[in-house]
């Protein structure tokens, strides 16, 4: 579950617009936080495009949350999961997104101070899907994170090369017409999202972090076979589309 507070009471939030220079496909910012301080980067991007985002920093209990367009208490990333400082994933939906970061409480309660960068990049051409699409992948999204699945099962996956596939639980929030967020526990205890869109699977929400992330797919009769870096999934048609 990644709900997150709309304004933590110990949060400073301030907003600033992430601008790319002309012809240029990502931006860098460094800057610092203290204590209760917290900022909104804003993004604009297009669904279909690939968004990565990186943040280094000084202070280890400094972290970001990646919001979808319209939200202020759903993220589509939490780096303070434990997965990394750094995500890159298909976006299924247009407007802006908010790369907010912060402190974490006990940090930000203590006063401490975080020097960071923060890289983020925008590529590939923009979805021809009508908006209303995106929408519903995005909402589809948001019902993943937030535990509010249509159905729960368990499918065969796979995490490390040469693991032999297990079962896996996972559970699906679907947007109808093969569109839906399914999301799989790893054999480490892990969650791994993979968006579908249109019966088609688009991409996950793993990080670079995690290596090779490009999603390959393919399909056997009603069933979908998915290779994302080293881990490997089998998500039968009626996960995505019900029935």
């Amino acid at each position: 579950m990644t709900l997150i507070p709309v304004q933590p009471s110990w949060a400073q939030i301030r907003q600033q617009t992430v601008q790319f220079a002309k012809g240029a496909s990502s931006a860098t910012v460094k800057a610092r936080i203290k204590g209760g301080q917290t900022v909104d980067y804003v993004v604009r991007a297009k669904a279909g495009q690939t968004m990565t985002v990186s943040l280094v920093t000084s202070n280890p209990s400094n972290y970001f949350n990646l919001l979808p367009p319209g939200s202020n208490d759903v993220a589509l990333f939490v780096s303070s999961d434990g997965s990394s400082n750094r995500w890159s994933g298909a976006l299924s939906a247009d407007g802006a997104y908010k790369i907010r970061v912060y402190l974490m409480r006990n940090a930000a309660r203590r006063g401490e101070s975080a020097n960071y960068t923060l890289s983020v990049g925008v590529t590939g051409a923009a979805a021809a899907a009508a908006a209303s699409g995106g929408s519903r992948a995005s909402n589809a999204t948001a019902r993943a994170r937030a535990g509010k699945f249509d159905a729960t099962g368990q499918l065969p996956c796979a995490q490390a090369a040469g693991q032999p596939m297990a079962q896996c639980n996972f559970g699906v929030a679907r947007a109808g017409g093969g569109t839906a967020t399914v999301s799989v526990t790893l054999p480490d205890g892990r969650k791994r999202m993979i968006f579908f869109e249109d019966g088609r699977a688009v991409g996950t929400d793993a990080s670079q972090a995690d290596g090779n992330t490009k999603l390959q797919s393919s399909k056997e009769a009603d069933l979908f076979i998915l290779r994302s870096g080293n881990e490997r999934f089998e998500v039968v048609e009626a996960v995505v589309f019900g029935g």
